[in-house]
């Protein structure tokens, strides 16, 4: 059973919106069910994980209504992220959730991620959080992270939802002790500059 990094930069930061995946549930505020995933142990670990590049918002989410988070690697910026150490399997079933699917046993992506992805960067699909990308390495462990296949430049922004933001302040909190002041600067830089961060 091998162990990597999953590294969540928007709403699973939260570790109970997180535990939706895993163990199924509906979030609080949300107004889906996620179905879990096949193994239901919660993360034995999660740390702090701080990423170059940035997060903006786009789409618009069922779950939550409103833009959700997206992060590009290559447009400078910072971005908090927070890593939970999970198997293999349980992060090719968030992915399968993420894109609102069932998980299923046997999915390609369990062997994927545990060999380097070669750039860096390992696309399962055209959809919106189907694109690989290892961000770094902690214990030995790869830092993988889901994001959409094209970055900040290519993209129609749109504004999330109060309880999308919510998600992310409680994981900011939780992950990393930063105040109200500091969570409401930090979310402000990513969702509020929407004229002067894309179409």
């Amino acid at each position: 059973m091998s162990h990597v990094w999953y590294v969540s930069y928007g709403s699973n930061m939260c570790a109970a919106r997180l535990a939706c995946y895993i163990e199924g549930g509906q979030p609080v505020g949300g107004r889906r069910a996620n179905p879990g995933a096949r193994d239901r142990s919660l993360p034995s670990r999660s740390i702090p994980v701080d990423l170059p590049g940035t997060v903006y918002f786009a789409g618009e989410s069922p779950q939550w209504g409103g833009g959700v988070a997206f992060y590009d690697h290559v447009t400078p910026g910072y971005t908090a992220a927070r890593g939970y150490l999970v198997t293999a399997a349980q992060l090719s079933d968030i992915a399968a959730q993420e894109m609102y699917r069932v998980p299923q046993p046997g999915d390609p992506l369990e062997q994927v991620v545990l060999s380097p992805l070669d750039g860096g960067r390992y696309e399962v699909g055209p959809g919106r959080y189907e694109t690989l990308v290892e961000v770094g390495q902690s214990d030995g462990m790869p830092l993988l992270t889901f994001t959409s296949p094209h970055g900040l430049e290519h993209a129609v922004l749109t504004q999330p939802s109060p309880a999308y933001l919510e998600m992310m302040a409680i994981g900011l909190r939780e992950s990393r002790a930063w105040d109200d002041e500091r969570i409401a600067a930090y979310l402000a830089t990513i969702s509020e500059p929407v004229a002067e961060r894309g179409h």
